[in-house]
Parts: structure tokens; C-alpha cells; sequence
């Protein structure tokens, strides 16, 4: 069972006081990064005027999402669903567990801005802990999984020397349970998902758990880091 509430509206999405008890434990977790060195292998140079997209499961999809509308060279970050099908990509079926979905986010950006690498780079070192299998702090279900969803051959074989590397390199303590499979298809959440963190920074699960993400970005890559957001606006997210 998630501490994120089951049954969720626009405003409230889980009991506070739960929340307000857990503080320290959950502010203890949310703030914890790790430093990981540049992926030895990466995505060839873009021709100019090309994007691409990345596909990532850590977690909430809130913080995640958060992390990567900072990062310069994004173009657009949506919350959503991947691993599942489209008639379950809902987010009270998701939260079932039984879909085969997991929150995810759809990355676009510049690949002559930030390289599909330095965004592995990003998610593994600020946006989740890849050692968690099936939860990410306080939630837990496979909805919550660590996940990679390759768009190409390309993008697997990066993901996969990426890991390899990384628990080659003992960065981490535990195992990486992160998954790469490849990419079937990508739903939008509900409108209220989209853009969460920015236009609730005093919502508890946001301030214990997301903006500490957004301030390790900002700390580890401050080259990278943009204060102003790039925003999905209701106008594209999915229901």
C-alpha cells in the first residue's frame, strides 16, 4: 500500500497528518543523492534541428518530472504511464499495481543541449535510487518500479553499458534494479498530474520528497540546472 492516498483529486491526495508524523524519515530519504561518473558510452552527435525523446520510470512521477523540467536542453516533460496498455493507463487502475504499468516520464530534448547519456546520468544519480526494487521512498508497487524504456537499439545499448558501468564502478551499495526494456508506447496522466511540483511546492509530499531532487540538481550539476521550469500547461496533458 502506498502512502500516496488511493483515491485522488486535484487537491488532496493522502492524509496529512500521516505525512506530518513521517517528516523527519521521508525528508532524510528525499535529500540523499548520489554522485555517479559520465556514462563512458553515449548517443552519437544530433544533426541540428533534431529532438529526441527519452522514457524513464522512477517512482512518483511528480519529482521526477520536476527534475527534468529544470534541466537545460528539455524540451518538454510529461507525466505518464509505460509498460502497460491503453485501456488500463489510468491512474486509480495504475495504482492497482496490476497493470504492468509504471509512472514515467516522456523527456524531449535537444541532443545538441543534453545528451541522452547525461540524462541517464541525471535520473540515476538525482531523480530516483535505483537500488529500491518496486518502491522509491514511500510508495511501493510495481507502478513504482525502476524502469528504462529504450526508444532504439541506440538507447538500450547506452542504458545497458550504463549499468554495467555504474555497478562496475561500486558508486552504489546495493544492486541497480533498474529495468530496460523496450519502448511499446507512452500514455499521458490526467491533467492534475502535469506540472505538480511547480504549482504545488507546500504540498508535503512535494516539499519532503521532490524539491529536495531539484535542489540536488541544482547542486551537483549547476552547469546544467535552469531555475525556470519548462511546463507541460493543461493544454497537453492527457485527460
Amino acid at each position: 500500500m502506498s502512502i500516496r492516498a488511493s483515491s485522488f483529486g486535484p487537491v488532496v491526495r493522502f492524509v496529512i497528518p500521516m505525512l506530518v508524523a513521517l517528516a523527519p524519515a521521508l525528508s532524510s530519504c528525499a535529500e540523499s543523492a548520489t554522485v555517479v561518473p559520465a556514462p563512458s558510452l553515449d548517443e552519437p552527435a544530433a544533426a541540428a534541428g533534431a529532438s529526441e525523446t527519452a522514457v524513464l520510470a522512477g517512482g512518483c512521477f511528480w519529482g521526477v518530472q520536476g527534475v527534468f523540467q529544470h534541466l537545460k536542453g528539455v524540451k518538454q516533460v510529461l507525466s505518464g504511464y509505460a509498460g502497460g496498455s491503453k485501456d488500463t493507463a489510468e491512474y486509480e487502475t495504475v495504482s492497482t499495481g496490476r497493470t504492468g504499468h509504471a509512472e514515467s516520464v516522456q523527456i524531449t530534448f535537444d541532443p545538441r543541449e543534453v545528451s541522452y547519456g547525461r540524462i541517464l546520468q541525471i535520473y540515476f544519480s538525482v531523480a530516483h535510487d535505483p537500488t529500491q526494487l518496486n518502491r522509491q521512498g514511500p510508495d511501493s508497487g510495481t507502478q513504482y518500479r525502476s524502469a528504462i524504456f529504450s526508444m532504439n537499439e541506440t538507447q538500450q545499448r547506452v542504458a545497458q553499458q550504463y549499468v554495467a558501468q555504474l555497478e562496475h564502478s561500486g558508486v552504489f551499495r546495493r544492486p541497480i534494479v533498474t529495468k530496460i526494456d523496450p519502448f511499446t508506447a507512452f500514455y499521458p496522466a490526467e491533467a492534475y498530474h502535469q506540472d505538480f511540483a511547480t504549482l504545488h511546492p507546500d504540498h508535503p509530499y512535494i516539499s519532503f520528497n521532490d524539491l529536495p531532487k531539484i535542489e540536488n540538481l541544482k547542486r551537483l550539476y549547476p552547469d546544467r540546472y535552469r531555475a525556470t521550469p519548462v511546463l507541460v500547461g493543461s493544454s497537453h496533458a492527457g485527460r
